[in-house]
């Protein structure tokens, strides 16, 4: 997450972008119990469980959307989770 604070750019001051040396196309969409559980019902993610493996799942399947920042995706799928109870 921190990872993506300092190296996303997302002009509204969440994501701040002062690390210019780190690509984002490098960086993996944080994976927790909401943004895991909502992947999977959106069948982005087949994985049963939250590990490095579902990660690596979660990844390849966000950067066919954006393979220079797939990590756009972390709130949508986080937020979806946490506020609406996806």
């Amino acid at each position: 997450m921190y990872l993506r604070w300092m190296v996303r750019n997302d002009k509204t001051g969440v994501d701040l972008g002062i690390w210019k040396s780190i690509s984002t196309a490098s960086l993996s969409c944080p994976l927790d119990v909401h943004s895991g559980n909502v992947a999977r019902k959106l069948e982005l993610l087949s994985r049963k469980q939250n590990d490095g493996k579902a990660l690596a799942e979660l990844d390849a399947k966000l950067r066919e959307f954006d393979a220079q920042d797939p990590v756009k995706y972390d709130f949508a799928l986080f937020g979806l989770g946490v506020f609406e109870g996806f």
